[in-house]
């Protein structure tokens, strides 16, 4: 059966065997996640969800980050899920989508219940990934699950999250199995939820995979069940979306090859189609010696599947325009300062934003086609024209990652009425904590 290949790799997984590097990646992605979800709380999204889960009760088993509350693992995994994609500034990954704010949340939760170590953690989080990924490269990766079966492929992170959660728990192979099962009962996203008003039921949707991942784990150790081969069976998840090879990814390199090193990192809270355009704008910029009052005619161009998330959409944090327009005025972006709602009443704002197109770059499609890169072109009053290509933003894996020093930066900015030293210092040594909670304890609020 393929769900019990996959279930007794994930039990029999331990720290020890995973490589310093994949280990190294793995605590950055751990920090950065967390730090997302503390960050996130502010949101809409992370604001109700947190009071929501605060609402329910019961067992003090694990932190709602950037609070001092704790609630059920299930509960804290909703709302540190929800949170943590709650301002669009936690990891994607180079097979699509945002496993972290899923994969992450949920395996932080359940260590804190089981009073895992920092080892364990990690180990987790590796498997959630290897499994989380695979499943989505196995149904044809983000865009084509939503363009043929109008599918958030994001659902499947959450099966990344039952396996995390379960090895916490030290479940045996069976129980794993029945984890992924029950899991499908609870996590599932149509497309049409990326068509809301407030960026809540999109990061709704990555809390939900969590709090799946962690309920299905705690449901098959108490001995609910599910079918023994959800993945491969007649009917099961690649019987009914996955492609020709399917049943071949999501085995192939178990083991050998680690998916959590994809995990992409982002610098600016913004759809992360956007990044390479806010760069590539700032280093044409830059390189030129342009005067914002000096800019005629900005032109994005991009990948078919990227502009089709971020064109022209009415929510300003996954719209290329309205970003772009923002970093051009205000001479970039951080997570500090959020430009809107408050620059939408500045006229040099609304004056660039009608300056800012953008299209289908013919080469950038042709090369990569789900890519994340864009091409920047800007037209001075004076009649010049400067361009610049970014294939891979700031933090994609595929450009070498981020540093430790990239990542206190970002959160010193971000967070900066938390101790992020202490939390820094915490990931760093996170496989030598005999207690993983700690680390989740330096983001209290």
């Amino acid at each position: 059966m393929l769900t019990l290949t996959i279930a007794e790799y994930a039990a029999a997984t331990r720290m020890q065997s995973i490589p310093a590097d994949v280990r190294e990646r793995a605590k950055q992605v751990i920090f950065d996640e967390l730090a997302c979800a503390c960050f996130g709380r502010r949101s809409p999204a992370g604001e109700l969800t947190a009071r929501y889960a605060a609402a329910i009760g019961g067992a003090a088993e694990a932190r709602i980050l950037g609070t001092g509350l704790r609630v059920p693992a299930a509960y804290a995994a909703l709302a540190n899920g929800t949170a943590g994609h709650g301002e669009e500034v936690d990891g994607a990954h180079v097979v699509g989508g945002h496993p972290g704010a899923t994969v992450v949340p949920a395996a932080m939760a359940m260590a804190e219940r089981q009073r895992a170590t920092g080892a364990d953690l990690v180990n987790a989080v590796v498997l959630g990934y290897d499994v989380g990924t695979r499943m989505v490269e196995a149904i044809g990766g983000v865009f084509l699950a939503k363009q043929r079966r109008h599918l958030h492929s994001d659902f499947l992170y959450g099966v990344g999250a039952a396996t995390a959660a379960g090895r916490l728990m030290g479940l045996d192979p069976a129980r794993h199995c029945h984890a992924m099962a029950l899991l499908t009962f609870q996590a599932n996203g149509l497309c049409a939820l990326f068509q809301e008003r407030r960026h809540i039921s999109k990061s709704f949707s990555a809390g939900q995979y969590a709090f799946a991942g962690v309920s299905a784990a705690l449901m098959a150790a108490v001995g609910m069940e599910g079918s023994d081969d959800i993945v491969g069976a007649t009917h099961g998840l690649l019987d009914a979306w996955g492609v020709e090879n399917g049943k071949d990814i999501v085995t192939r390199g178990l083991g050998d090859e680690y998916t959590i090193m994809g995990a992409n990192f982002k610098f600016v809270n913004a759809g992360y189609p956007i990044h390479a355009a806010v760069e590539a704008a700032a280093e044409v910029v830059r390189a030129n010696r342009i005067e914002v009052t000096g800019i005629a005619a900005v032109h994005v161009g991009m990948p078919a599947n990227s502009l089709r998330v971020v064109d022209s959409r009415a929510m300003h944090s996954i719209c290329v325009q309205d970003m772009l327009a923002a970093a051009l005025v205000q001479g970039g972006l951080t997570l500090r300062d959020l430009p809107f709602p408050a620059i939408l009443g500045n006229p040099a704002y609304a004056a660039m934003r009608a300056r800012v197109t953008a299209g289908v770059d013919a080469d950038l499609e042709r090369e990569m086609p789900d890519g994340r890169g864009a091409t920047v072109t800007i037209t001075t009053t004076s009649g010049s024209r400067f361009t610049h290509r970014i294939d891979w933003p700031k933090g994609h894996s595929r450009r070498g990652g981020v540093t430790w020093e990239d990542l206190s930066a970002k959160w010193h900015d971000g967070l900066p009425d938390r101790d992020i030293d202490r939390a820094l210092d915490l990931a760093r040594r996170l496989e030598d904590l005999d207690d993983a909670s700690v680390l989740a304890d330096a983001y209290a609020g």
